[in-house]
């Protein structure tokens, strides 16, 4: 007697679990939300035009700011306007610039009531904070570069690639202060990071983006003027717009 096997088939199995997404993930989304910002945009594009501007304003001056640092050298190599804009942007305009995101991309999420949405998403809350870090950190960075890249090409351009005339008075050959000016623009990232972080300290907690972005300029305009007190240098140190001014020491003889 023969029997006949009947095997059932089994069914299908389908991997339908859906993938966790990693913090590179949400690092992407918070930079797609990021670029879709006409103010990131914008402030980018400032950043490109503005610097050739200044240095036309600066060129067709007649009489150059001697009280400013390399303001009496304007005339003479375009890279001494190169450091005068550095100098000038340090005080307010970098950290305004990055505290335009940083200072806001906490806070906006409680300004427009998206918390509940995006905690509901399967990346974890560690993963949410380090990708909106992550993005303004990286969007302070571009700033730097951009405003950098742009200053020193329309100084050149425009004024001229001279020798330049070092802090202690000595003359700095022109490809050597070129690459001391990049250097120069270069050492400010350290600082302008730190300021973004605060601007992010400030963000989460205040949750409003006007603390944000105000207070980060204020606080460093005061590190300013208490920096300026002879009576205080044990703490100029400590301050987070000191490191700003490190690239005097770039340009003095003893480099």
């Amino acid at each position: 007697m023969s029997t006949t096997a009947h095997v059932a088939a089994a069914p299908p199995v389908h991997n339908a679990e859906r993938r966790k997404p990693t913090l590179v993930d949400a690092i992407r989304w918070e930079m797609s939300k990021l670029g879709a910002q006409a103010r990131a945009r914008w402030t980018l594009l400032v950043c490109l035009v503005a610097p050739v501007l200044i240095v036309i304003a600066i060129n067709a001056q007649q009489r150059p700011p001697k009280d400013s640092l390399y303001g009496r050298h304007i005339h003479e190599s375009g890279l001494a306007v190169a450091l005068l804009i550095l100098g000038f942007a340090a005080q307010w305009i970098l950290p305004l610039l990055t505290a335009l995101v940083a200072g806001d991309i906490f806070a906006s999420e409680d300004q427009h009531g998206t918390w509940k949405t995006v905690l509901t998403r399967s990346a974890s809350r560690g993963q949410l904070f380090w990708a909106k870090a992550v993005t303004a950190l990286t969007f302070a960075t571009s700033v730097l570069v951009v405003l950098a890249a742009s200053t020193i090409v329309a100084s050149v351009l425009i004024v001229g690639h001279q020798d330049l005339t070092g802090l202690t008075g000595q003359v700095i050959p022109a490809a050597t202060a070129t690459q001391l000016v990049a250097l120069s623009w270069a050492i400010a990232l350290a600082p302008l990071l730190g300021f973004t972080c605060l601007a992010i300290l400030l963000s989460v907690r205040s949750r409003n983006p006007a603390v944000g972005i105000a207070a980060p300029v204020v606080i460093g305009l005061v590190m300013q003027l208490v920096g300026g007190l002879g009576s205080v240098e044990g703490i100029r140190p400590f301050l987070l717009t000191t490191p700003f001014e490190t690239w005097h020491g770039l340009l003095t003889e003893d480099r």
